[in-house]
């Protein structure tokens, strides 16, 4: 079977701290998301509310016209209430930092990240760029302005 996922060559700089660290990796054949791990020195244990910029110990060169989201581990979110903070959080192609993780703990008990374990997704994806045209009307569609909750919440079925 011929895969339909063209690889992307991405630069991956790793930082001292992470010398012993894998690589992003990606879990399964089909994975969209490349795992990340946390670079930590000492153990860091996230109370119930509380948020932590978490180190990876990699910086990266993404090619022009890509962004790296970094998202949450569904194991992560589901077990422990633990996810990213500003879920996707974007890498844009010509930052050059250390890639962190902001973490969250949305739960009702701490959580303790250990150094190498796995704390969030990263997935590369094409950038679009609108070219924004100023107007004065816009077009009438069936949903108008319905915000919130304006579709239902409810599908009926016949």
């Amino acid at each position: 079977m011929v895969s339909a996922i063209l690889p992307i060559a991405v630069e991956i700089k790793r930082l001292p701290h992470a010398v012993d660290l894998p690589l992003p990796a990606y879990a399964t054949r089909d994975a969209a998301g490349a795992d990340l791990v946390a670079a930590l020195a000492h153990d860091l244990t996230l109370q119930p509310g509380a948020r932590a910029a978490v180190p990876t110990g990699l910086q990266i060169a993404l090619p022009e016209g890509f962004e790296a989201q970094v998202r949450p581990r569904s194991g992560l979110a589901a077990r422990h209430g633990l996810t990213v903070l500003n879920a996707p959080g974007t890498i844009d192609a010509d930052y050059r930092g250390e890639v962190m993780v902001l973490m969250v703990n949305l739960g009702d008990a701490p959580v303790t990240l250990r150094r190498g374990d796995r704390i969030a997704q990263m997935v590369i994806a094409p950038v679009m760029r609108a070219a924004f045209r100023e107007t004065t009307t816009l077009d009438d569609t069936a949903r108008g302005q319905g915000g919130f909750g304006s579709t239902g919440v409810s599908t009926k079925i016949a």
